[in-house]
């Protein structure tokens, strides 16, 4: 079994992820995590030193290295399922569960995240509120291709089990 959880940042990907690897007795990778331990630089040093068109790429190669695993929950980077044929290769590998928040929500939780996320650094909530509202409006063709969709990030995992199996 292989489950894929997509969404914008701050949708509660990793959170959600360890829960349900533990509740199904699999492995959990956060892809994110994944490309720093293989790269040995964190995701803001990647962008910053190379750029993000290198940082896809080098998200790329992790995805395809994740989609051989087994028995996974991968919570992938927000913008992993929106470049080269990242989605098909996840919905051809494994459980695709589109993590759709709100917002509001997304920018609350992204303001008070200890997280050094390049792509929003310095935006003040409204601002933030705004650049999601038009990174999703980009993104949502790629997250609306997963096979299962969620909107509540506190869902029961006996759902997402039924959902998925």
């Amino acid at each position: 079994m292989r489950i894929y959880l997509i969404g914008y940042m701050g949708c509660g990907k990793s959170t959600l992820g360890k829960r349900l690897a533990k509740h199904l007795n699999l492995e959990f990778v956060d892809m994110d995590h994944y490309i720093e331990m293989r790269n040995h630089k964190t995701i803001p040093q990647i962008f910053a030193e190379e750029g993000e068109s290198e940082f896809r790429k080098k998200e790329r190669k992790a995805l395809e290295e994740l989609s051989e695993f087994s028995n996974i929950v991968i919570a992938t980077g927000g913008g992993a399922p929106c470049f080269f044929d990242n989605i098909d290769l996840m919905n051809q590998t494994g459980a695709t569960i589109y993590m759709n928040i709100d917002p509001a929500i997304l920018a609350d939780r992204l303001i008070h995240s200890k997280t050094e996320r390049p792509l929003i650094k310095g935006k003040t909530k409204e601002e933030l509120i705004v650049f999601i509202d038009e990174m999703l409006t980009k993104r949502r063709p790629f997250y609306s291709q997963a096979k299962h969709e969620i909107t509540e990030p506190d869902i029961e995992l006996k759902v997402i089990e039924e959902m998925i199996s």
